[in-house]
């Protein structure tokens, strides 16, 4: 049993010492409940409970902590996929909800398992998730001194559970001041994506890892027999042809553990219950 977890880049331009030693302390705490909660459940619903606190913690930019779009409105996307099934389930642009993760993970059991807007709203509503404004004051300084942090804010769960069973989360609150409408890669299969063989999330520019379809390739690699680490290298060598920003962390079906950014610092943590890996 294993869990890694990422919650977007982290810059020293732009963020104090102080956020990011908070965020060093918020991803180890929430990588060891993540943990603790795979002691008793099965690696698809740990990814989501990860990731619900992760979109809980105003430190990232997904539920509480998401970022607002040029109309000065939160569109959130989420999606979650199982390996043994290989099914996706996602909301894209959802608006007034607390986790769009668990709305993802409800959506699993329809036929119609992908939905955006408006009707994924009305989803919402209708199995019992209260409205609710994930706007902080923080968000709205920054969007009126039109700041942000560049796109690159995502948070994900990658875990395998005690019977060898993988299962990816990721969740996104937007680039912020983005075009309204605008889709990232947090809800697709280019950002969020696992089979039996191997699981990854993705963070970064959702335009670049669309591009490059950058979690689909790493899985389908391992999947054909390549090692993790070389499954990475030769997909992120190829982001370099379009100069893409992206991070990934990953798992595979031998509880191999693997990250890397493009550009540096993704923030993440990992824990297999003795040791933990925190970003510096």
């Amino acid at each position: 049993m294993k869990i890694i977890i990422h919650g977007g880049f982290f810059s020293e331009s732009d963020q104090s010492h102080e956020v990011k030693t908070a965020k060093q302390n918020s991803l180890k705490n929430i990588a060891q409940k993540a943990f603790e909660y795979l002691q008793s459940h099965s690696s698809f619903d740990t990814v989501a409970y990860a990731v619900s606190l992760l979109e809980d913690d105003e430190l990232f930019n997904a539920g509480i902590g998401s970022q607002i779009q040029s109309d000065g409105i939160i569109r959130m996307s989420a999606a979650i996929m199982n390996g043994e099934t290989q099914k996706l389930s996602g909301v894209i642009n959802i608006q007034n909800v607390k986790n769009p993760v668990f709305i993802a993970k409800e959506l699993m059991k329809e036929d119609d398992r992908v939905l955006g807007g408006n009707g994924a709203k009305r989803y919402a509503s209708e199995h019992g998730f209260e409205n609710f404004s994930t706007e902080i004051p923080q968000r709205r300084r920054e969007y009126e001194a039109k700041l942000g942090n560049g796109g690159k804010g995502t948070v994900g769960c990658v875990a395998i559970d005690r019977d060898g069973k993988l299962a990816v989360a990721t969740s996104t609150g937007g680039k912020g001041f983005e075009i309204p409408g605008r889709i990232s890669d947090s809800a697709t299969v280019a950002g969020n994506y696992a089979n039996s063989y191997c699981a990854v999330s993705c963070t970064g520019v959702g335009e670049d890892i669309v591009s490059n379809a950058t979690a689909t390739k790493i899985v389908t690699r391992v999947t054909d027999g390549m090692s993790l680490e070389n499954a990475f290298s030769k997909t992120f060598e190829e982001l370099k042809i379009i100069d893409g920003f992206a991070g990934a962390i990953a798992i595979d079906k031998n509880g191999n553990i693997f990250h890397q950014d493009s550009y540096p610092t993704m923030v993440f943590a990992s824990f297999d219950g003795e040791n933990f890996e925190v970003f510096n």
